[in-house]
């Protein structure tokens, strides 16, 4: 496929899923510049950035070169075509929807954004897979593995996200970030949001090893560009600087929410 093909997709999936180009770039953390460069017709929209924006995006790597649906039109397909139920009860019954569990590349995404019933919210596949090594979570007391949640919580709790199939939970871990959460609390996390655009925790990893710190774009003392900063809750942890073009360093989420348990 070509340049036109692509931009068109891109500009179809703004359009159906997120609605105006500024609110695609505050769900996705993605820059107003990159977005313009790629819609505009002066810049191209190539076969390697195309993967790379759908990667971020959460989407199949190819799918800026096909007709396939959008997340949301994905989910409405599902909802009209073959929805599944489950009774809650002798009096009541719901739809279940199963939010894709995190990690490996999904080549087509399950339910996304359901106008009716649950929602249930998987943890963070760290077991490796298609291509992808395990991820390192050190002294995590046990894993929370699935929110079930309706849409009322999620629309007053979770306000901001870059779309329901994106959210995952992970069960905290390590002592750095006492202060914010202690070591088995649940953290949800927006797995859309594949860079840095602001100061914010994030989840990341180095090479096999995974981290959940308060990252922070710190300019470099003797040049243009910047560095990340790493900085722990718990001041026994000192501050710690990764290049953001470390080939070992990857965003896999922004922390949108915790909840600090306290033991009585």
């Amino acid at each position: 496929m070509n340049d036109t093909h692509r931009k068109n997709r891109l500009r179809h999936l703004i359009a159906t899923d997120y609605g105006r180009p500024a609110d695609f770039v505050s769900a996705t953390g993605i820059s107003k510049g990159r977005v313009s460069q790629i819609t505009g017709s002066k810049e191209p929209f190539g076969e390697g950035a195309a993967r790379k924006l759908a990667v971020e995006l959460g989407l199949h790597e190819d799918w800026f070169n096909h007709e396939w649906p959008t997340p949301k039109e994905e989910a409405k397909e599902r909802r009209t075509a073959r929805p599944t139920t489950e009774k809650k009860s002798a009096n009541e019954g719901a739809a279940i929807y199963h939010l894709p569990s995190h990690g490996a590349q999904q080549e087509v995404n399950e339910e996304k954004e359901p106008e009716n019933g649950d929602l249930v919210i998987h943890q963070y596949d760290v077991g490796g897979g298609m291509g992808r090594a395990r991820l390192l979570l050190s002294d995590q007391p046990g894993i929370i593995k699935s929110w079930r949640v309706n849409n009322d919580w999620l629309r007053q709790n979770i306000p901001t996200h870059s779309g329901v199939q994106n959210l995952a939970i992970v069960t905290g871990f390590g002592p750095s970030m006492i202060g914010m959460y202690n070591p088995g609390d649940p953290l949800l996390v927006d797995m859309g949001c594949k860079t840095v655009s602001h100061d914010a925790p994030y989840f990341f990893r180095i090479g096999e090893e995974g981290y959940i710190k308060l990252l922070q774009r710190v300019p470099e003392f003797d040049g243009p560009g910047f560095v990340i900063r790493a900085i722990s809750k718990n001041p026994d942890y000192l501050p710690f600087d990764i290049s953001p073009n470390n080939p070992h360093f990857e965003v896999l989420g922004k922390v949108l929410t915790v909840w600090k348990s306290e033991h009585f």
